[in-house]
């Protein structure tokens, strides 16, 4: 087993505005991951797909709703990074609202917890709206260059 030196980044947002099939989308992604290394530490990539249910304009959701399912980004947001800020088991990587949803995406070291967190909100209902989630072994992180390279091109 290789050990390995990890520095957590601060996170540092940098909020990206795009359209896809004709609808506006609005992604906040933390930049700081862009030079982040190693990332073979986080090579599990975990997305929560949230669907809104009060939508306005172009597939947004209304303010009620994203009331609603924000403190419950907040609170999965805590649940996956754990209780230690040098060791966290998850990295928040993307924050992405288009098309009547809210897509939730983190770098994960061990997927078991973040796993376990989320059957645990299935199994109860213990969510504001309904989700899916897959979490996915992607060591080369090619499930996040669409988010890294967004946040270069904006830059």
């Amino acid at each position: 087993m290789t050990d390995y030196h990890v520095i957590i980044p601060d996170e540092d947002y940098q909020i990206v505005e795009f359209r896809q099939d004709d609808l506006p989308g609005v992604a906040v992604i933390n930049r700081a991951l862009r030079e982040f290394e190693p990332k073979v530490v986080f090579s599990w990539h975990l997305s929560v797909m949230i669907r809104f249910v009060d939508l306005i304009e172009q597939g947004m959701p209304s303010q009620a709703d994203r009331d609603l399912v924000d403190p419950f980004g907040d609170m999965l947001d805590a649940k996956f990074k754990g209780d230690s800020p040098d060791k966290p088991n998850a990295l928040f990587l993307a924050r992405i609202t288009w098309k009547g949803s809210r897509e939730l995406i983190y770098r994960v070291f061990d997927p078991e917890p973040a796993d376990a967190v989320l059957r645990e909100l299935i199994e109860k209902k213990t969510y504001p709206r309904e989700f899916d989630y897959r979490i996915d072994n992607d060591a080369e992180w090619k499930l996040a260059s669409w988010h890294l390279s967004a946040c270069v091109n904006n830059a």
